[in-house]
Formats: structure tokens, sequence, C-alpha cells
């Protein structure tokens, strides 16, 4: 099995599709958070859904701690998959590892041909005040339940909330870790996504990715909370294939 197969929740096709859209989960997520998006897409694109190390069918794998972690174990399974144009979409968590990849393929001069980032407010604005670190299990609990991402019945079961417990916390911790610094901008389009309802992620928080690059850029509000990815799938999926029509690169 290769490195790529591990990575990836899709075999790859015969032959190279018109496109391939790469897709990263959010904190806690796995592949299988997009199981059914190649279903609702045509077939000229082809959804590779990234497993993340300690995540999913990789959950035996030692957890990243840093996004640069992340895109050390990811890049080199992506560049495998390069035969044809392709895309990134990613949600919450998923788009600054989306967003990093696009920075290491740019200045490789593969760049893809949109970036999608979806539940994250732009990364130079100011994160949540309090850090993952600092919570005991009962607020972490507490902060999982403000987010309403995390089912009931998980919550309340000590034995599974000590299975995802460290992932989440890894997760969220490398999100809170990420440099708000000043990043040169991207050249990639961008579309930028959220939730009408997310309580977490304002309209403003996404129109200042506009920032980070020089391409071509909008903003697009969906029904639902900062997990509109389940509740809005077929509206995502909808604007991904205009974004990409618009391209020509799907014919």
């Amino acid at each position: 099995m290769t490195a790529a197969e591990v990575c990836f929740d899709a075999p790859r096709s015969a032959r190279p599709p018109a496109l391939r859209l790469f897709c990263f989960p959010y904190a806690g997520g796995s592949a299988a958070v997009f199981r059914d998006w190649q279903s609702s897409l045509p077939a000229a694109i082809e959804v590779c859904a990234v497993e993340l190390p300690g995540h999913g069918k990789r959950v035996r794998e030692r957890l990243c701690r840093s996004i640069d972690q992340i895109v050390a174990s990811v890049l080199p399974c992506v560049e495998q998959y390069l035969d044809a144009p392709y895309a990134f979409f990613g949600h919450s968590m998923g788009a600054l590892i989306a967003f990093e990849l696009t920075r290491a393929l740019e200045n490789g001069n593969a760049a893809p041909a949109h970036l999608f980032v979806a539940g994250r407010r732009a990364p130079h604005l100011p994160r949540r005040e309090r850090s993952i670190d600092d919570m005991d299990e009962s607020s972490f609990n507490n902060e999982l339940r403000r987010l309403d991402g995390t089912p009931q019945e998980v919550l309340e079961s000590p034995e599974l909330m000590q299975l995802i417990s460290p992932i989440l916390r890894a997760d969220f911790g490398l999100c809170d870790s990420f440099p708000s610094c000043p990043l040169p901008a991207l050249c990639t389009p961008m579309t930028a996504m959220g939730g009408l309802q997310d309580r977490e992620i304002a309209r403003d928080d996404l129109a200042a990715w506009r920032q980070h690059t020089t391409g071509s850029f909008s903003v697009s509000m969906l029904a639902g909370n900062h997990f509109f990815i389940n509740s809005s799938r077929q509206e995502i999926l909808g604007l991904i294939v205009r974004h990409l029509a618009k391209s020509g690169i799907l014919g």
C-alpha cells in the first residue's frame, strides 16, 4: 500500500479526471466527512478526501501538533496526484491546511485551480480568547457543546470522550497556534463560505480572506450553523461546480 493510498479515502482512477478535488476535514473529522460527495458531483470531478494522521483509518498514527507537520505529511501524497488539474476544499481546520498546502504548491509552480475555504475566519484575525490547553475536561466538553458539532451521545459517554478528546484537543491546539503574522498573498482564486447561523464565524470574518489572494475572490453564505457542511452539502457542491466551470476546466 502506497503513502497516497493511506492518505486518501478514494481509489485512483485508471485515467486522470478533468479535475481532482482534494477535501480536508474540520477538527476531529476524518475523510468520511466527504464520503457522499463523489456521487453528487459530475463524473469529471474526482473527490480525494484526505485522511489526516491520527484520524479515521490512520488513527494509529501519531497526531500532528502543527499545520506545518500536517503539510509535511500530506504534501508528498498530494504531489503523486498532480497529473490533472486540481482544487482544494477545506472546512474550519481543513481550510487552514488547504491554505498552507496551496502556499507550498504555489512555491513549486503547481498551484490549484481554486481554493475553497469554509467555516474559518481569515488567519490574521484574532482567535478564541481562551486556549484549549487551559481547559479542563468539563470546560472542554462545554466548549464542544457550544460549537454544536459533537453528537450528544458522544459527549455523554466517558468511554467515547476518552477516545476522541485527545484528537480534538490536538486539532484545536494546532488551529490556535497557527501564526497570525502577515503572510504573503496567494495568487490562487479563492472562495470563502460560511453558515448564516454560525455563532463563531461572521461574514466579515470570511470576507477578510480577500487580503490573502491576488486572484479572484468571493464570499457565499449558506443555511446552517458552523457545520453547514452537513446541512447545505448540495449548495456547497453546486458552488464548487459553478466556480470550477468558470475556469473552463470542466469543459
